[in-house]
């Protein structure tokens, strides 16, 4: 399953998703269709957003620790 789907859950439409985040449409296709990453920035605001219930570690499994090494202390 694409992660990406559970902040279409919550954010809405990819329209809706686009204008939350400050990104295009076409972005947000791009990441619902798993076709590019999703930038460490945009990461923070999606868990934000969803107050947490989509995580930047869930959006980014491979490299998280590298982009976020204070999680790992904190994990």
């Amino acid at each position: 399953m694409n992660i990406f789907n559970e902040v279409l859950k919550r954010l809405g439409t990819p329209t809706e998703t686009a204008n939350a985040l400050g990104v295009s449409v076409q972005a947000v296709c791009f990441w619902r269709d798993g076709e590019r990453e999703i930038n460490p920035k945009t990461c923070v605001k999606i868990e934000k957003l969803t107050n947490g219930e989509v995580t930047r570690k869930a959006l980014r499994p491979h490299d998280w620790q590298e982009v976020w090494p204070e999680l790992v202390e904190a994990a």
